[in-house]
C-alpha cells in the first residue's frame, strides 16, 4: 500500500483530497486499529498553528498559556465528538461508499470478538 509523502499528508490532514492511487491508504487510515489516534493527530495539525498564534498575543504569559490550553481542550473535544462522521466523510471523499469505514471497523471487531469467544470457550467450559 502506497503512503502519502509528508506534504500530501499535511494536505490530507487539513481536509484536502489525495490522488486516487492513495485511496486504499485513506481507507486504512480511517479503519486501522489506531484510527482515533490518527484522527487526533490530524486535528493536532490544525490546532497547533492556532495555539502558537495565541502565544503571540500581548499580555501575561500565564494568560497566553491558558489561551493555548483552552484552544487545545475545545479543539480536541469537538474533533473527537465527530470522529466517526469525519472519518466516514474522508472515505467518501476518496471514492468509497458511505458506511464503508464503520462496516470495516465493525467486521474487524466482530472477528476479534469471535476469536476471543472461541478462546474463552476452549479454556473455561467443560464438557457435560
Amino acid at each position: 500500500m502506497k503512503r502519502p509523502n509528508p506534504a500530501q499528508w499535511l494536505w490530507y490532514a487539513v481536509g484536502g483530497r489525495l490522488p486516487a492511487r492513495l485511496a486504499p491508504w485513506v481507507l486504512h487510515d480511517v479503519t486501522a486499529r489506531t484510527w482515533v489516534l490518527r484522527h487526533a493527530a490530524r486535528g493536532g495539525v490544525i490546532l497547533a498553528p492556532i495555539g502558537a498564534g495565541c502565544l503571540l498575543f500581548p499580555g501575561p504569559l500565564a494568560l497566553r498559556l491558558a489561551m493555548v490550553l483552552l484552544v487545545a481542550i475545545v479543539g480536541v473535544y469537538f474533533s473527537l465528538s465527530y470522529v466517526e462522521e469525519s472519518c466516514e466523510l474522508r472515505a467518501v471523499k476518496h471514492g468509497y461508499q458511505h458506511g464503508i469505514a464503520r462496516a470495516t471497523r465493525d467486521a474487524r471487531k466482530e472477528k476479534k470478538e469471535a476469536a476471543e469467544r472461541a478462546r474463552y470457550a476452549a479454556s473455561h467450559r467443560t464438557a457435560p
